[in-house]
């Protein structure tokens, strides 16, 4: 696997120039920026409106709303869809352990994750269960680096570590097995996902958003090798461009398994 480049005051401060037309927001080079968040947040009357029928278009996940017609959902606040950043491959390889590259077998170290997707549909009836949908991973390793990249500081051309797809089971269950990220500069820690589905006849829709995770425990984590090894990161959630639009909504919630973590996400699609 490719390491980083390690010299005098590496890693080096991102290029920054302040960009007048949008205020409280920097402007970086391709690997700090994952650009803007594509999509919106929906409001609760926006919510309510579509679990009544109303029309519209959105994507919600957990939480207690409910329509005049129907039973409250457990599962209703809204999940903003985020960019899918600079270095999204569609490598369609189905697998559930993500950490191997495939060219190789060599095995990612860090901190273990298992990461389970429960996708459902909104429907009139309420959230059922979304089989048969293809929900795609992908995120950098302890020490920042993405698979498949050619980038200023390593190369990782051919690779395809921490990458894969997995489809929705009869409950709508997406299982992986992959490892904590980590950090690089720019960037608050996070991972990256895309859903597809078949909403009919030639007509496949796309949602794609990112995960984040409580800073604490991520300050636990980067304490720990291999993820010290890239020294203090820089950024938090707070301060993370693309968090502060709806990363909030977005956050898992992990808790200790053996020696890693597991945690949950759902997520409902209408």
């Amino acid at each position: 696997m490719a390491t980083r480049k390690r010299g005098s005051g590496y890693p080096p401060s991102p290029p920054q120039v302040w960009n007048h037309r949008k205020e409280d927001r920097w402007k970086m080079n391709d690997r700090e920026k994952d650009d803007e968040q594509v999509g919106r947040i929906l409001t609760r009357r926006e919510v309510c409106a579509l679990l009544s029928g109303a029309a519209g278009a959105g994507i919600v996940g957990s939480g207690n709303l409910a329509s005049s017609d129907m039973k409250p959902l457990p599962g209703c606040l809204a999940r903003p869809e985020q960019t899918e950043g600079p270095y999204y491959l569609d490598t369609r390889l189905n697998r559930s352990d993500i950490r191997s590259d495939p060219a190789d077998g060599s095995i990612v170290e860090g901190i273990p994750l298992e990461l389970e997707f429960h996708v459902s549909r909104l429907t009139p009836q309420g959230c059922l269960p979304l089989s048969g949908a293809e929900v795609d991973v992908w995120h950098c390793d302890a020490l920042g680096i993405y698979s498949g990249v050619h980038d200023p500081h390593f190369n990782t051309s051919g690779k395809k570590f921490l990458r894969g797809y997995q489809v929705t089971d009869d409950t709508g269950t997406a299982r992986f097995t992959t490892i904590y990220p980590g950090w690089y500069p720019g960037r608050t820690v996070h991972m990256h996902f895309k859903i597809r589905t078949n909403s009919g006849a030639r007509k496949r829709s796309e949602f794609t958003s990112q995960l984040y995770f409580d800073d604490a425990i991520t300050d636990q984590i980067c304490a720990q090798s291999p993820y010290a090894g890239n020294g203090r990161r820089s950024m938090r959630n707070r301060d993370d461009f693309i968090f502060r639009t709806g990363g909030d909504q977005l956050l898992l919630a992990p808790v200790r398994k053996g020696d890693g973590y597991a945690a949950v996400f759902e997520i409902a699609l209408q």
